[in-house]
């Protein structure tokens, strides 16, 4: 993985965007990589003013905090120029808020999570500042897909500059092939985890549901981020209703989550092998 890459940072002049900014800046200390601040605006017109805008705002941070990220100021939309300046500047991920945009293209909950599996990126999802400049616990839901392989090198990619440690959480199904499945996926993260010398665990969680076992258990153990994959071919269905990943993103507890979307040329794998 190259991590010469910037980090990308939709930006609205909002709270929410500066606590993602604060969170860039904790990983863009350790990785030594640029931060982009991306602001889209409806019209060209609005352009020039909000360039302005911009720059009254990188000179404000860099004279609170020391640090002078670059920008970039487009006109259109969130549901594609987020994504399309990820794939221009071949960004190592995105930091956003979990309210996003507000204003002229606000967009929450659902919304937010049609733009994150839009990426090739992850994303982490953020509702508040950093705690501090460390991360200690890190909580990894493993479940019967077999779409969780790059998910691995993500974790591999945060011990490398946080030493966190990792909580493999799962919950035995009592359908014999989704077990199976299960099993098969832990022992291969154990593999993975092992073989890359990165401190874990696993945690066999009681209950029904996944996605709220592991709140649950975050929130007991302070964790300061989840990691999960996002679904393939989410439908419209998802969206209105709410997808996991979207009660997971916007969790009460306001728990940072890492939403990485599952790769094409992965999916010839079966499990982890």
């Amino acid at each position: 993985m190259n991590y010469n890459r910037p980090i990308i940072i939709p930006w609205d002049f909002s709270e929410l965007a500066e606590f993602a900014l604060q969170y860039a800046e904790k990983f863009a200390k350790k990785i030594n990589c640029d931060i982009i601040l991306l602001h889209i605006v409806k019209n060209s017109s609005d352009i020039e003013q909000a360039t302005e805008k911009m720059n009254a705002a990188i000179e404000e941070h860099l004279e609170k905090y020391g640090i002078k990220p670059k920008f970039v100021v487009r006109e259109g939309s969130i549901f594609t120029d987020i994504n399309k300046l990820i794939e221009d500047e071949n960004a190592l991920f995105a930091i956003m808020g979990t309210h996003g945009i507000k204003g002229m293209q606000k967009f929450t909950g659902s919304w937010a999570l049609k733009v994150i599996i839009g990426s090739e990126a992850p994303f982490i999802v953020v509702q508040d500042s950093p705690g501090s400049e460390t991360m200690n616990n890190v909580v990894f839901p493993v479940d019967f897909k077999f779409s969780e392989k790059e998910k691995l090198v993500w974790a591999e990619f945060i011990y490398k500059y946080f030493k966190a440690k990792f909580h493999l959480c799962y919950i035995e199904s009592s359908d014999p092939i989704f077990k199976k499945k299960i099993t098969a996926n832990i022992i291969t993260a154990k593999k993975f985890l092992t073989s890359k010398d990165v401190n874990y665990e696993v945690i066999k969680l009681e209950g029904k549901n996944l996605y709220d076992e592991t709140l649950i258990f975050s929130e007991k153990i302070n964790a300061d981020l989840i990691m999960i994959t996002t679904t393939k071919n989410i439908s419209f269905h998802d969206y209105m209703l709410g997808a996991s990943e979207q009660k997971m993103i916007a969790n009460e507890n306001k728990i940072p989550v890492m939403t990485i979307n599952p790769r094409k040329d992965l999916t010839k794998f079966k499990g982890f092998n």
